[in-house]
């Protein structure tokens, strides 16, 4: 008998499955109460569940469809997860701890692999694998908040979720979404949609859906080339959604919602970080509410990418700053762990 993931499951849809098998509806809020806000993840340890209800529990359902393969923590304190899968994939998360900022963020995978191919990111270079499933993206955030908690559960408490890890989460949309409404659920673990950013490469029809659903969740565009000959090299999606149909959407994004979209350039040395690339950028986003995350490329052995010289990040920020275009410089985390932006990628034969 295969077993339910209860962690795909929101606490309505746990009230009638435990309804159809004779199980009282505030047994489903005792569980989903140990699970979100205590970090028990295990039957036996719900203290407050008769004996036979545990056997039952035990037999029909789990709370675990990803193991713990590797963990390693940068110097900064960031910390990355290798999660073995149940059909034995792999899959990588982050906690970036922002001390200073009482700020606790996880970059979320979810696909295993990815099917965008673009030139200057490692986690798809072995290509599309599957979609994650709803349980297999919560449990990410689940186990990494019981692991930095320790004895006291939910201290740190988690409080930012990105979707920047491993694959398009476009192309995952509704099980992300599902995910995104479990992890938003004020008796779960209470994550505000404003805490919540999802980055596209630029799947334009789902990029109109979440303006058309107006759920306040952060939107983030991977750009990384201010003109279509380069993104095409760099991007291939860009082919089939290019930069005119790209800005139509996030356009449409801002009528819909009033709200700042975020673009992300990953800045490549002798690629895409020259004065003209400056202002071609400068040409498509000005008088926009938008900001741009600057990131200087992170390395990557198979990938012949280099970060830029030391200046051009600053040039590009006061370029931007000078057109009315809020931009910041992302702060390096994570990188002797291969866990910055570009870096992630779910193989061990090196090493990983």
């Amino acid at each position: 008998m295969t077993k339910k993931n209860l962690l795909k499951l929101n606490l309505n849809e746990l009230k009638n499955e435990f309804k159809k098998n004779n199980i009282k509806g505030f047994r489903a809020e005792q569980v989903f109460n140990w699970i979100y806000r205590n970090g028990i993840v295990e039957f036996p340890k719900m203290s407050n569940l008769p004996r036979v209800l545990i056997n039952e529990l035990t037999e029909k359902y789990e709370i675990n469809d990803l193991n713990l393969n590797k963990k390693l923590i940068a110097k900064d304190g960031t910390q990355k997860y290798l999660w073995k899968t149940n059909d034995n994939n792999l899959v990588e998360s982050v906690f970036l701890p922002y001390e200073d900022k009482n700020r606790y963020s996880i970059c979320v995978s979810s696909q295993i692999g990815c099917s965008i191919g673009c030139e200057f990111c490692a986690t798809g270079i072995d290509g599309l694998k599957r979609d994650l499933s709803v349980s297999e993206i919560i449990e990410q955030i689940l186990k990494i908040q019981i692991d930095v908690s320790k004895e006291r559960y939910g201290s740190p408490k988690i409080t930012n979720i990105v979707f920047m890890g491993m694959g398009e989460p476009f192309l995952n949309y509704d099980n992300v979404m599902k995910a995104v409404s479990i992890l938003n659920d004020e008796k779960g673990l209470n994550i505000g949609m404003r805490k919540i950013t999802i980055s596209t490469s630029g799947i334009i029809e789902k990029i109109k859906t979440l303006a058309e659903n107006n759920q306040q969740i952060g939107l983030a565009i991977s750009l990384n080339a201010p003109n279509n000959q380069l993104r095409n090299k760099l991007m291939p999606i860009n082919k089939k959604y290019n930069l005119d149909k790209l800005m139509e959407a996030v356009n449409y994004y801002i009528r819909k919602t009033n709200r700042r979209v975020t673009f992300e350039y990953v800045l490549m040395e002798g690629i895409n970080d020259h004065e003209i690339h400056a202002e071609q950028l400068i040409k498509i986003l000005k008088n926009k509410l938008v900001h741009v995350n600057l990131i200087p490329a992170n390395p990557v052995p198979e990938l012949d990418i280099k970060k830029p010289h030391q200046g051009v990040a600053k040039y590009f920020k006061n370029r931007l700053e000078d057109n009315d275009i809020s931009a910041t410089i992302r702060v390096e985390k994570g990188t002797n762990i291969k866990a910055a932006c570009g870096q992630l990628r779910a193989s061990y034969q090196n090493g990983g």
